[in-house]
């Protein structure tokens, strides 16, 4: 019996900072005994609710299941311990796996040869026992481990999710620098937009904030469009539970209001990626989406403004992105009086360009970014 058997309990990865939001959000869908840690969350679930939350949660990026815990101070033992896993109850003698491995503060300090060791005690013991092998496989594997080795204490963990979680599937079409989707789900949370005023992002590159505005809203579960999950290899998992659990998450997905969530970008390249991903998500061809710089846009009122100002890498060759955030900061002031506006700042230093005290600010990291998510009342 694998370690989660007895315990029914598992660790969601997230984002450095999100760590509040998740665990709510884990609470939200029905996790018990709810306990944050770095980068992540620790919770107990039956079957429907680690399905459940693996299918709705937007701002966990990997929901693991741990295996087995133990002592490890060499490859050698770490080759042994593995070994005596009953591997066949996880994966058939053809199938294929892959193997994601941390380690740290460690007589093992190279990750990747803990990694092939773990490989081989797996490919070893199907060898022996079936004259057969599974192979390694980066494309969709059939099953996805993780281990993590720190203080000498391994954890060898199933991945339930099958691939990081903030890959919607709905993002078929890209702009430069695209905002990782958990990101833009984190943002659209703390903005608590209810749909009471229009949601609108006047610079909205490939769509990842309107796209995730949709599906918040509107009941989307994160994982519509995911097709294949981690938990279909746990050797518990329970077919019948999973239809019932995606027929009632998907049953609560909601009609689309007209003129609710709308967006612009000068590129039209932009747009057409937008609508593309849009067009991925149950009622996303009704979103409004122009061709329009934010300078052509007359006023923006009693609405919620969010976006991601380009910080340098989206913003055109010998530009000052300095004078940039001064003229948004100005239309922001001139233009959208009775609004409140969101805006991720992938450099926090560029707050102080935007010329606006905001009402506060909260840093958010994602991506190798350590940006912040300011709000201003504009009135």
């Amino acid at each position: 019996m694998f370690t989660y058997q007895k315990t029914n309990r598992y660790f969601a990865q997230t984002g450095n900072g999100f760590e509040d939001l998740a665990s709510s959000e884990i609470e939200n869908l029905g996790g018990e005994d709810v306990k944050k840690a770095y980068r992540g969350i620790y919770f107990q679930a039956d079957k429907k609710t680690l399905y459940r939350i693996n299918y709705c949660s937007r701002l966990c990026t990997k929901i693991t299941a741990p295996l087995l815990r133990f002592d490890c101070h060499s490859t050698k033992y770490l080759y042994k311990t593995a070994s005596k896993l009953p591997w066949q109850d996880l994966l058939k003698k053809n199938g294929s796996f892959i193997i994601s491995a941390t380690t740290s503060n460690s007589k093992l300090k190279h990750s990747q040869y803990a990694a092939q060791c773990l490989k081989d005690a797996i490919v070893d013991q199907f060898r022996e026992k079936f004259g057969e092998r599974p192979s390694v496989s980066k494309e969709d594997p059939d099953l996805w481990l993780d281990l993590h080795i720190d203080k000498n204490k391994a954890l060898i963990s199933l991945d339930t999710s099958g691939g990081s979680l903030h890959k919607r599937g709905y993002r078929v079409a890209t702009t430069e620098a695209p905002m990782q989707e958990s990101l833009a789900a984190a943002i659209i949370n703390l903005t608590q937009w209810d749909g009471s005023k229009p949601l609108i992002d006047p610079m909205c590159g490939s769509g990842t904030l309107l796209s995730e505005a949709l599906m918040h809203y509107y009941q989307i579960p994160a994982s519509f469009n995911r097709k294949r999950f981690g938990f279909m290899a746990m050797p518990d998992y329970d077919e019948k539970v999973w239809k019932k659990v995606k027929n009632e998450e998907d049953g609560k997905i909601t009609k689309l209001q007209k003129n609710l969530i709308m967006g612009s970008d000068i590129s039209s390249q932009a747009v057409k990626a937008t609508r593309k991903n849009l067009a991925m998500i149950p009622y996303g061809q009704s979103v409004d989406v122009k061709v329009k710089s934010y300078q052509e846009i007359a006023e923006i009122t009693n609405s919620i403004i969010v976006c991601n100002p380009p910080y340098g890498i989206r913003l055109q060759k010998n530009s000052d992105i300095g004078l940039f955030m001064e003229d948004f900061g100005n239309f922001l002031k001139r233009k959208c009086t009775g609004s409140t506006a969101y805006l991720y700042l992938g450099k926090r230093e560029l707050l102080k360009k935007v010329g606006l005290k905001p009402a506060w600010k909260k840093p958010l990291m994602s991506g190798g970014l350590d940006g912040v998510l300011a709000k201003y009342e504009l009135y």
